[in-house]
């Protein structure tokens, strides 16, 4: 087929500060505008920021090695070149006023001289524009995985009664299953006459086991259905480090998961903290900058989670008000609220960490955040696909779709897909509806 031309849009940089090194065997181009981008860049703090400096250091680092204005080998066949100007083109029918045009007019330039070019953008806009002007261009898919075919952490097995009767007694059951189940993947079994049961696959014995019973209410709450039952066996199970909890809202993911992470650190004493963080994204037009301390802040994106909290507190008292409760768990210190762009850097020994609204995160955001999981450490990532409010994510290319996709092999993890929501009736409605 030949080598390619792929020019680099700064989103992919961004988005992936490595990007460079995924085109084997290929020329890869990064215009002079998307270096002035990523020098603009630089000096923030957040995972922007990082990426940026991370890019630029690389780059530097290439040009001590030899003329990356000519172009330079850098490994696997991958031929890299900083392009700064190209002269104007008179059939170019967009102005050169914008980053976004100058990177389209380069495009445009080498197509001229009949290079094999192709545009690699997170941006859809600018795309479009680009396939307008005879140019081809694709959506950058090294981090993505199929959000159509993920593993649901769940599968239905019709079984007659008699075999259901034996799963009971003898504790397991061997299917006869076209597809191998994954590590810790969830049955329900049903028969015709009515029977039905849950179990989960042991990897180690290669059978099908009961779930153990509940004996009692977690913090005042009990599982209202299937999926809640193997979601919250998946957080009491000290053996499994990473959970991701994937569904629309009001499906119970982020309760579970804090009901669940209550009960280790104050009752079981198995972690020592609670660790929460969600990604600091705006639903709609953002209000603008929030007065106050960090912690002040970070109060306003977090408070979901207090709601959560307030009714866990009130499920356990018995009068039905559970301030008391809610101010001893907050005085313990044993909670501890921060936002994603603070979390670089450190490092959680016998923590339950939760990351919420994980679908806004790269992969490498996230690979980030679960690389400071140190010694007894559990992790667990809840998020909806469907719902994304960072603009350069999609179903596939989103961190819950990727984390899904590339630890469903491994015994340490384990995946609920929630379907049904649970918070009311009218929710429930609306879900389905709107």
């Amino acid at each position: 087929m030949g080598r390619k031309t792929y020019v680099l849009d700064t989103n992919v940089l961004l988005h992936d500060p490595k990007a460079i090194l995924k085109f084997t065997g290929n020329n890869v181009i990064m215009p002079l505008a998307s270096l002035e981008e990523l020098d603009k860049l630089k000096r923030y703090t957040d995972e922007l920021g990082k990426n940026a400096r991370f890019v630029l250091r690389f780059i530097d680092s290439l040009s001590q090695r030899g003329s990356i204005h000519e172009g330079i080998e850098i490994g696997e066949g991958v031929f890299f070149k900083l392009i700064m100007e190209v002269k104007s083109e008179k059939n170019f029918p967009l102005s050169l006023t914008t980053a976004r045009n100058k990177i389209l007019h380069l495009c445009f330039s080498m197509k001229e001289q009949k290079e094999n070019v192709v545009l690699v953008s997170k941006d859809i806009v600018l795309r479009v524009k680009a396939e307008s002007i005879g140019i081809k261009a694709e959506d950058y898919e090294n981090s993505k995985e199929s959000y159509a075919n993920l593993y649901r952490g769940i599968r239905k097995q019709l079984l007659t009664k008699k075999e259901i009767d034996e799963f009971l007694v003898k504790g397991n059951v061997s299917l006869d299953l076209k597809e191998k189940p994954f590590p810790n993947e969830y049955f329900l079994l049903n028969a015709k006459e009515g029977s039905s049961q849950i179990g989960k696959y042991n990897v180690h014995t290669n059978q099908i086991e009961p779930l153990p019973r509940l004996k009692r209410d977690i913090w005042g709450l009990t599982p209202l259905n299937d999926e809640q039952r193997c979601a919250m066996d998946l957080l009491l199970r000290d053996d499994i480090k990473l959970v991701s909890f994937i569904g629309q809202a009001g499906t119970g993911k982020t309760l579970l998961a804090l009901t669940c992470g209550l009960k280790k650190v104050f009752d079981e004493g198995i972690y020592k903290k609670i660790l929460i963080t969600r990604p600091i994204m705006p639903l709609g037009k953002d209000i603008g900058y929030l007065p106050g301390s960090k912690e002040e802040k970070i109060l306003h994106w977090m408070q979901p989670i207090y709601d959560n909290l307030e009714y866990l507190c009130e499920e356990t008292s018995p009068d039905g008000n559970g301030e008391e409760t809610k101010r001893y768990i907050i005085d313990s210190n044993k909670i501890e609220m921060e936002a994603v762009t603070y979390i670089r850097g450190r490092s959680f020994s016998k923590t339950y960490i939760i990351i919420d609204e994980a679908q806004n995160l790269s992969p490498h955001e996230v690979k980030t955040i679960i690389s400071r999981a140190g010694k007894g450490t559990k992790v667990i990532l809840t998020g909806d696909p469907s719902q994304i409010d960072n603009p350069y994510l999609d179903k596939d290319s989103n961190a819950m779709t990727y984390v899904v996709n590339k630890f469903k092999a491994h015994s340490i993890y384990g995946h609920i897909y929630f379907e049904k929501t649970e918070r009311s009736e009218l929710a429930a409605l609306a879900a389905a509806l709107l």
